[in-house]
């Protein structure tokens, strides 16, 4: 097993990014964020438009996906450090990625050709919704969470990743402007003035571009052509970064990891409800668009050069400022329910959050241990994703509840949150900081 510091050691060899490097880089991180900002915030709304769907329905369409995504990711990049490729994972797993986008504008024609009655069909759609949602998940991660993360790491060093983790940092939020900003071409108003959208027209666009990537992939990537790692079986491998052993070689991996874990559980505390708050008739209405687009601009604009930073000042001197500005944002937009206000908690808030990804993202890479990149990018989505995904929205879901507002799917299509989410964020974003503390002392230690 290597040590990460004889991975960090190794990494100083290889070459500088190439151009083509680059625009694939760019290319599969923004096109691939595209795909999930799609699955994030219009599956729902399809599940619920064409199949009548309940809360319950959408909240098992959401558990099962996030599962799916964990334990693809674990299982495919393990494989793949296997048997020492990448590029096979990405470009096939990107094309069949698309093909399972492109389903779902054919899952109403297919629901209602095969079921016996129109509540049938509504019932069947429902469960081809949820089952095609895994399929499409498990592409994705397959191609874009396991092997395109773990492809990254084999071909950065610690002296640009905290520039490339500024870049992939900036892109969930512009693939959900790209999202929104298309969809609005898209949308439909029914005759009592209610709101939905083309969505199997939506479906084939994203679906194609998507397959077009995957084509781009295997025809211009390089394979990284990674550390191969054969012993003992599979599933040991597999198993490997869950045992003592693995956090006794990486000690300092998994303490990133456990302020990485922390800080995203702040972000999921009200992430899930931010747009729900924003458009609440008595803080922005229908008109946040216009206050959320700059305000993604300007925190993507500030993460790309603020990635270059961490590259020069290291992790520790880096991820101090977003994560004031971060609490600072929270802060704001708990105090004040005004435009200028929510404006500015958004921008301080998605400049922490997006630079604060950034500085997380690189360090993690340079503490990847050569040889098992593509299962810690498992390790880190059970960690990052999953674990926060679990835990932050009960806790602000809990906090509006407790506000005397509406609890989150608790009465009803209810949801109504309270600007203590907000609070909830940063009260639970300064507990990082005592994490960090103990990266530090294992940093000195080490060094």
């Amino acid at each position: 097993m290597s040590e990460p510091a004889v991975h960090r050691a190794s990494s100083e060899s290889r070459p500088p990014l190439t151009k083509r490097a680059w625009l694939l880089i760019i290319l599969l991180s923004f096109v691939g964020q595209v795909a999930w900002a799609l699955e994030n915030n219009f599956f729902n709304l399809f599940i619920q438009d064409a199949f009548n769907a309940s809360l319950s329905d959408v909240a098992l369409m959401v558990s099962a996906s996030a599962l799916t995504a964990a334990a693809t990711t674990l299982l495919v990049g393990a494989w793949s450090d296997r048997v020492g490729r990448r590029k096979v994972f990405i470009g096939v797993g990107t094309i069949l990625w698309g093909a399972s986008i492109i389903v779902f504008a054919y899952l109403q024609t297919i629901s209602f050709a095969l079921a016996s009655s129109t509540a049938a069909a509504m019932a069947f759609g429902v469960t081809l919704t949820i089952v095609f949602d895994c399929v499409m998940t498990f592409f994705g991660s397959l191609a874009n969470d396991s092997c395109f993360n773990a492809w990254v790491t084999d071909i950065t060093t610690d002296k640009n990743r905290g520039k490339v983790e500024g870049v992939n940092s900036a892109m969930p939020l512009l693939a959900m402007l790209a999202v929104f900003g298309g969809a609005m071409f898209l949308m439909i108003v029914r005759p009592d003035g209610t709101v939905t959208y083309d969505y199997p027209l939506f479906f084939i666009i994203i679906g194609c571009a998507v397959i077009l990537l995957g084509v781009v992939v295997l025809v211009l990537m390089k394979d990284s052509a990674p550390e191969r790692t054969e012993t003992g079986g599979y599933l040991a491998s597999v198993f490997y970064g869950f045992r003592p052993r693995a956090w006794a070689e990486n000690r300092l991996l998994y303490l990133v990891l456990l302020a990485y874990l922390v800080f995203a559980t702040a972000l999921q505390v009200f992430m899930p409800y931010y747009v729900l708050y924003l458009r609440l008739p008595y803080i922005l209405g229908e008109s946040y668009v216009f206050v959320m687009a700059p305000g993604i601009i300007i925190a993507a604009v500030f993460t790309i050069l603020y990635g270059k930073r961490v590259d020069r000042r290291g992790f520790l001197r880096s991820v101090i400022v977003p994560l004031v500005l971060f609490i600072a944002g929270c802060v704001t937009l708990t105090l004040l329910t005004d435009v200028a206000g929510v404006f500015a908690g958004s921008v301080l808030m998605l400049c922490g959050y997006l630079g604060a990804v950034a500085c997380f993202g690189a360090e993690v890479r340079n503490n990847t241990p050569a040889g098992y990149v593509g299962l810690f990018q498992g390790v880190r989505i059970f960690m990052v994703v999953l674990i926060p995904m679990l835990v932050g929205p009960w806790i602000g879901s809990s906090l509006s509840a407790s506000s005397g507002m509406m609890g989150f799917g608790v009465v009803g299509d209810g949801f109504t949150p309270s600007s203590l989410v907000f609070l909830g964020g940063a009260v639970v974003a300064l507990l990082t900081f005592a994490v960090l503390l103990v990266v530090r002392r294992a940093e000195r230690t080490r060094g």
